[in-house]
């Protein structure tokens, strides 16, 4: 796709005055010049300069006194990461410093870059696809090893491999189709129907298979939402806390203390876990707190994982009676569920170990799988081994989960998009209809994988871009 952009522009590339050092980005057909006019080597210029080079040099501000010295690096177009003439320009972290010297490049020419406008530039000179772009963010926001994985799998092109890989696929079998509508009057078959139907229901289980990985994919990005559930003051804003090592959630013998859902994010073991406490599961009259019991319920059935947490420091037959609660509102939910004997510092080990086996014989009856296990949100017994647990069992979740992982909404709806128009192509193939209007069902197809890759976008693509690169940052 040709550049649509002829200006130069200029932005920081990191945040003023949170470290030693800032950088200020500018790219473009007149980068080399307006750096010239404002910085002043000790010998040469910027536009002599070697690409891959770098240069000290002096920056003045108004009435020639000294504003910094600085270090320039030097790219030349096309190998640079907008593809243009681009320059980087390494000073002291001072915002007055780096606000200075942005002022004197647009004073000389520059134009003060939007979000993610120096990507935008890459994509549209060829330097990456659409999908590559993406994941420029995603690398940049990136939290655990898993999401870093991820970004720069596709920031290194194996998504957009895939992803052409299925492109030429559809391709083929749409030239065929094309030839046919080409000699129609021939009446000429150039593809066999049953042949044709194989091809399009092997591409759509490919496109189905990358759509289903949405799923394990936002989790590893978003956090894999772990709801905490329980009866009243059995301790389930103490384990949050314990889990944290912080007093985030409020904890109070008043039964019905939280009220309404608590979020916060614990990485274990490479992951990002969203941890979610709820409100105690009883009946009640107040209002309020039936509200919150409500959302316990919706937090119960988006979860992948269930927390649910259990007072085996009470009588028996009310921990029974809260485990067949607990049991009867997560059934069906969440892929793993874990069932937490919380306050096993209040008994003995022969106590804790009876409590262990009545819980698994009722889970047993109840045809649930759980892991069980002991813990002590006040001394943090068991805490590491539920840990351990918990990132075991994640990690086989996601380890099933092979092969590319899809993360971004928007390439989940092209490719859901994708999929129904292949399903389309399939059903008219099978029922005779035209060729013609196969052929349409399948350059729909075609135009959602290339939504994603950003090929063939129309003489306009600025509708399509602006929504994507506005979640970029500024200098990015």
């Amino acid at each position: 796709m040709k550049n649509l952009y002829s200006d130069t522009i200029v932005a920081p590339a990191t945040i003023p005055g949170t470290g030693a050092i800032s950088i200020i980005r500018v790219s473009g057909p007149e980068a080399f010049s307006a750096v010239d006019a404002v910085v002043s080597l000790k010998s040469g210029t910027i536009s002599e300069a070697d690409g891959y080079t770098i240069h000290f040099g002096e920056v003045s501000g108004d009435g020639d006194s000294l504003l910094d010295t600085v270090l320039v690096s030097v790219f030349r177009a096309p190998h640079s990461y907008t593809g243009e003439d681009s320059v980087e320009i390494s000073t002291h972290a001072s915002t007055y410093i780096v606000s200075e010297l942005i002022r004197l490049l647009i004073q000389v020419g520059c134009r003060m870059a939007g979000p993610g406008e120096f990507t935008k530039r890459a994509f549209l000179n060829g330097k990456m696809d659409l999908a590559q772009a993406e994941a420029v963010a995603d690398v940049i926001s990136s939290t655990t090893e898993a999401s870093h994985r991820i970004a720069m799998n596709q920031l290194r092109g194996g998504f957009s491999k895939e992803l052409e890989g299925l492109r030429s696929e559809l391709l083929e079998m749409a030239s065929l189709l094309e030839l046919e509508l080409d000699f129609s009057e021939e009446d000429v078959e150039f593809a066999n129907r049953e042949k044709l139907i194989g091809l399009v229901e092997g591409t759509l289980s490919h496109v189905e298979k990358l759509a289903a990985s949405f799923r394990a994919g936002n989790m590893i990005k978003s956090g894999i939402p772990v709801a905490i559930v329980g009866a009243v003051n059995a301790g389930k804003s103490s384990l949050l806390n314990a889990l944290l090592g912080d007093d985030r959630a409020i904890v109070s013998s008043v039964e019905g203390t939280t009220r309404d859902t608590i979020e916060e994010i614990l990485q274990v073991d490479g992951l990002a876990y969203r941890f979610i406490d709820t409100a105690g599961i009883r009946v009640s009259k107040d209002s309020v707190e039936k509200i919150g019991i409500e959302r316990t319920y919706q937090k119960i059935s988006t979860a992948e994982v269930v927390f649910g947490v259990l007072d085996c420091s009470q009588p028996e037959p009310l921990f029974k009676a809260s485990l067949e609660l607990l049991l009867g509102k997560t059934k069906g939910y969440g892929n793993a569920l874990f069932l937490l004997l919380n306050k096993a510092d209040k008994l003995s080990q022969n106590d804790i170990n009876n409590f262990v086996t009545l819980t698994n014989n009722i889970v047993t009856l109840s045809d649930i799988k759980a892991v069980i296990l002991p813990v002590s949100a006040k001394t943090g017994f068991g805490l590491e081994a539920l840990k351990q647990s918990l990132s075991a069992s994640e990690k086989a979740l996601l380890k099933a989960e092979s092969g590319t992982l899809v993360t971004n909404l928007r390439h989940y709806e092209a490719l859901t998009a994708s999929a129904h128009s292949l399903r389309a192509t399939a059903q008219a193939l099978r029922s005779g209809i035209p060729t013609d209007l196969v052929a349409e069902d399948l350059r729909a197809a075609i135009a959602s994988v290339n939504l994603i890759l950003g090929h063939d976008l129309g003489l306009s693509p600025e509708s399509v871009l602006h929504d994507i690169f506005a979640h970029h940052c500024i200098g990015k």
